[in-house]
C-alpha cells in the first residue's frame, strides 16, 4: 500500500500550482481531484497524491509551499499508510482515470484502488494537461496529427 498525500486550496488555480509543484518535486501520481463548494461561495479543492512515503512528504510540502505562494492553503496532510476503506469508500467517486482519447473528459472510478502500486487504470497527469496520458509522450508542438 502507498502513502496518500492531501493539499486542500481555497480555488481551482491555487490547486492547480500545488499540484504542479508536487509533482515536479517526486516520483508521485496525482490520483484523485475533489472539487466542492464552501462557505460564501468559494471553491475548495483537494488533490490527493499517491507513492512512497518519502516521495509523498516532499512533494505535499512542495506543492503546499508553492499553493500558499498562489493562494490560500486550508490544509496538508500525508498518511503513511491508508487504510483500503478510504480508498474504497471516501475518496472512490474522486479518483481519476485515464483517458481514451484527449476529447474525453476525465472519468471517475469507483473500483480502483489508486495506492496500490502498478495501477494502470490511474492518471500520470496533472489537471493543467488533461489530454496526456502518458508521460513518455512526445509533447512536441510542431507534432502534427495525421
Amino acid at each position: 500500500m502507498q502513502a496518500l498525500g492531501l493539499i486542500e486550496t481555497l480555488g481551482f488555480t491555487t490547486a492547480v500550482s500545488a499540484a504542479d509543484a508536487a509533482l515536479k518535486a517526486a516520483n508521485v501520481r496525482l490520483v484523485a481531484v475533489e472539487k466542492v463548494i464552501g462557505v460564501g461561495g468559494s471553491l475548495g479543492v483537494t488533490i490527493h497524491l499517491s507513492g512512497d512515503v518519502a516521495a509523498v512528504n516532499a512533494s505535499v510540502e512542495a506543492g503546499k509551499t508553492e499553493a500558499q505562494r498562489v493562494g490560500k492553503v486550508i490544509s496538508a496532510h500525508v498518511i503513511a499508510k491508508a487504510h483500503e476503506d478510504v480508498t474504497l469508500k471516501i475518496l472512490s467517486k474522486y479518483l481519476l482515470k485515464k483517458e481514451n482519447t484527449a476529447s474525453e473528459s476525465v472519468i471517475v472510478s469507483s473500483t480502483v484502488d489508486p495506492l496500490t502500486k502498478g495501477n494502470e487504470h490511474m492518471s500520470d497527469t496533472s489537471p493543467a494537461s488533461p489530454g496526456t496520458t502518458d508521460s513518455t509522450e512526445s509533447n512536441d508542438s510542431n507534432d502534427k496529427p495525421n
